[in-house]
């Protein structure tokens, strides 16, 4: 039966606010050294995925980061760390174009493309390297989420984790173009125009438009997500790839961790109870921003809860 959990996570007494929990381990925060072996993955559409492992003895969980996230994320090589010295492997998967190059073909990737998932998932499986359990973050929390709904019993997964999901996408879209949220924005919005650039300096873009004149992520989701991958608009690829409309198919024990004033998004994205599936506990916090869930009494010597609550879980459910 799915689960409802209140969270006894309270942030630190020093980041109360959700803007400082979300934006300060990504300015101070040191990203832990993990030594990571590279591996391209070639698509079947002749594209290509970049994977970074680290392995021990223990069972393998992969991680899937959000939007225009890479291994140099702040949550990246921490939570690797944190899994690792909970006896896991791990293996870092880098969205398609988020690697350590531009990716070959016109489409990107998004937070519906659940086939790229399955694909990478077919393809270690198939190599007797599946992953036992995946954990997904913002975007990819999304993607994850959209996936196990999809498969339901067949997943292939023992257990999954997704933190700080945008469950519905267009209410994510828009209240990132609202008051201090904007920061966000503008922050993602500029990287996303940097990827575009990069991505076609050396050859021509099947878009005619004028990169300057977007100005919102609703814009470059409209004018460039959209017709890249197929959608017919930003509001058709928002109703299409959010995952609000799969959880009750997901059977696969999951964990949901979600702080209520996360600042990507208002409380009215949660999902209820009713709208989840037997395998999900979705469990929510007071504070804790997006990605954030800092915690502790000194400010020098900082926790990290989702790092912990997601090891422990994994713990239980892989034991």
């Amino acid at each position: 039966m799915p689960n409802l959990i209140e969270s006894p996570f309270n942030p630190a007494w020093w980041l109360r606010s959700p803007h400082l929990q979300t934006i300060w381990p990504s300015l101070t925060r040191r990203r832990r050294k993990v030594p990571v072996a590279w591996e391209r993955l070639a698509l079947q559409d002749g594209d290509f995925i970049d994977l970074a492992w680290h392995r021990n003895d223990g069972p393998l969980v992969m991680l899937i980061h959000g939007l225009e996230g890479s291994l140099d994320s702040h949550y990246a090589t921490p939570m690797m760390k944190s899994l690792s010295q909970a006896g896991f492997s791990t293996l870092f998967m880098h969205l398609r174009g988020c690697g350590r190059e531009p990716n070959r073909l016109d489409r990107s990737y998004h937070s519906g493309a659940t086939e790229d998932l399955d694909e990478v998932l077919e393809r270690l499986d198939e190599r007797n390297e599946m992953p036992a359990a995946v954990v997904g973050f913002s975007l990819g929390g999304n993607l994850l989420l959209k996936y196990l709904g999809e498969t339901g019993a067949h997943s292939g997964l023992l257990a999954a984790v997704a933190v700080s999901v945008p469950f519905r996408l267009a209410d994510a879209s828009r209240h990132l173009d609202q008051g201090l949220s904007k920061i966000y924005s503008r922050y993602l919005l500029k990287k996303l125009c940097t990827s575009y650039r990069q991505k076609f300096a050396t050859r021509v873009s099947p878009l005619d438009l004028d990169i300057r004149a977007i100005r919102t992520l609703y814009d470059f989701d409209e004018q460039i997500t959209a017709p890249l991958n197929g959608f017919r608009s930003a509001d058709d690829y928002y109703q299409r790839a959010s995952c609000i409309g799969y959880l009750t198919g997901i059977e696969t024990p999951t964990l949901i961790l979600h702080a209520r004033d996360d600042p990507f998004m208002t409380p009215a994205v949660i999902p209820e109870l009713s709208m989840l599936g037997p395998g999900v506990t979705l469990e929510l916090t007071s504070g804790g921003g997006h990605v954030g869930f800092i915690y502790g009494v000194l400010p020098w010597m900082p926790r990290f809860w989702a790092e912990e609550r997601t090891a422990s879980f994994l713990r239980q459910q892989l034991d």
